[in-house]
């Protein structure tokens, strides 16, 4: 029997860790869960999970620098949870490697069906490719997230960095559209995701050593969208 996803919560409010422990729980799901960010961290050594929640408002560590060591190290699906409501402090979530964020107060059914919408988004990406892509001098490895040059240079990239780049070598040669990176990769459409977008795909050209004046590699077609211009070998 396949093991059912466990899902990491982390939120240092009581009521909050039982009404999502419970709504999970009675979805299907396994759950652990955390008040502060000291034995979430613990538990990461013993454990990976499939998905971590995470509180930006801990009592004894920075939320969005939990979330980028996270997306930076962890092969988690991570979804913010959160009370700060602003535009920025979303874009900031999500840049730092962040694949969704809910805003508090929120109906746990939301939460859970989140969650199942990026772990199909996720089952899926596995099962169209194999986890290894070579491409103008560089092999992506999905299943590690690092990119290696062809002279044996080393580049981590975040989850959600890979998840853009993964949707650029499906797809290359063709223009992707702001509409269709949006359907591909969840998340509200609006400035928030567009901006998120665009400092994802800037990052991944920083790790490419593309010249952020004239990439050679992933073009924008302003008013359009974006197209990768390599030729990609998977497996």
């Amino acid at each position: 029997m396949m093991m059912q996803p466990l899902v990491a919560i982390l939120d240092d409010e009581p009521e909050i860790r039982r009404m999502l422990a419970q709504a999970l729980c009675d979805a299907g799901f396994r759950t652990a869960t955390y008040a502060r960010a000291a034995e979430f961290e613990a538990a990461l050594k013993r454990s990976a999970p499939d998905v971590c929640l995470v509180d930006l408002g801990l009592p004894d560590r920075d939320g969005l620098a939990l979330v980028h060591r996270l997306a930076l190290e962890s092969g988690a699906t991570i979804i913010i949870i959160s009370g700060r409501a602003q535009v920025q402090d979303r874009v900031t979530g999500l840049e730092l490697g962040a694949d969704d964020y809910i805003i508090k107060p929120f109906d746990p059914a939301e939460v859970v069906a989140r969650i199942r919408a990026r772990l199909r988004r996720g089952r899926n990406a596995v099962g169209a490719a194999p986890d290894t892509a070579r491409f103008n001098g560089w092999t992506a490895h999905f299943e590690r997230y690092l990119l290696v040059s062809d002279a044996g240079a080393e580049v981590a990239f975040s989850h959600a960095e890979g998840e853009v780049l993964r949707l650029f070598l499906d797809s290359p040669k063709r223009l992707i559209t702001r509409a269709q990176m949006q359907e591909s990769l969840g998340g509200m459409a609006g400035e928030s995701f567009d901006r998120a977008m665009d400092v994802r795909i800037s990052r991944l050209r920083t790790k490419l050593g593309e010249d952020p004046r004239n990439p050679r590699l992933i073009k924008t077609i302003y008013g359009a969208g974006y197209i990768f211009l390599g030729d990609v070998v998977w497996g």
